[in-house]
């Protein structure tokens, strides 16, 4: 959408798909805020996207901050758009050796086999939330565990790098859970804590179970028993405090 405000200059959002990062299309939104003497001022730009880190969405930004400063005082927002479709490539490989191995699409892999650790709030409906946990895993060939302990929820699968992207997609667009008055509502309270590439140390979880654990230490057998130690111990602990 586009406005104009006589004093502020003009702002805009340009929504693009671009290809081959990793076989997957990368959707990357950028909102460009030209000020009124631009081209003679470079834009405001800010870039998001859904499958890059929050650093390598900072990265694309100052990259293309620096190709504007080469095109200063001529129009140049066409320009950026085709630098960042040619070159994303690039950017995020650069911000990927330099950031650290848990960023998703470090590790430049799409075979391997993925981990994905979430955080639920809360299940007000939980019969009907837990099978329709149990039906996208099963679907999406996803195995590993629901666990409840207290009032932690927690979500631990592993599968294919797709597949895992696809659980996310469809437990942040999915309305399966219900809100106070009962209404169907989409997850709003949900994070994930870990996203990363399975490990030779870590063992493959078979099926997915349900299951409850009524103290902190058989929850952390069951992460120890799967080689998880170290995962266990970096995220579970502090969602107690």
């Amino acid at each position: 959408f586009l406005y104009f405000p006589e004093t502020h200059g003009i702002s805009f959002r340009i929504q693009i798909s671009v290809k081959e990062l990793l076989d997957t299309d990368v959707l990357l939104r950028l909102l460009f805020h030209l000020p009124v003497n631009y081209p003679s001022t470079l834009p405001d730009i800010s870039v998001n996207s859904d499958q890059l880190t929050r650093a390598q969405c900072m990265d694309v930004k100052d990259k293309l901050l620096e190709q504007a400063k080469k095109h200063l005082s001529e129009p140049m927002v066409h320009d950026l758009i085709l630098w960042v479709q040619q070159h994303l490539k690039d950017v995020i490989k650069q911000s990927a050796t330099v950031c650290n191995e848990k960023t998703t699409l470090s590790k430049g892999t799409e075979d391997g086999v993925w981990m994905l650790l979430l955080h639920l709030d809360h299940m007000r409906a939980k019969a009907k939330y837990v099978k329709t946990v149990e039906k996208w895993a099963s679907n999406l060939r996803l195995t590993g565990r629901l666990m409840f302990m207290g009032k932690i929820i927690l979500i631990l699968l592993q599968g294919d790098r797709s597949s895992i992207k696809e659980y996310l997609i469809l437990q942040k667009t999915s309305k399966v859970d219900v809100d106070s008055s009962g209404k169907k509502c989409r997850e709003k309270m949900m994070s994930v804590l870990c996203e990363t590439e399975v490990q030779s140390q870590h063992k493959r979880f078979e099926t997915f179970e349900i299951k409850e654990y009524s103290t902190l230490e058989e929850l952390q057998k069951e992460f120890e028993t799967a080689g998880l130690t170290a995962l266990f111990s970096e995220f579970v602990p502090p969602l107690f405090k």
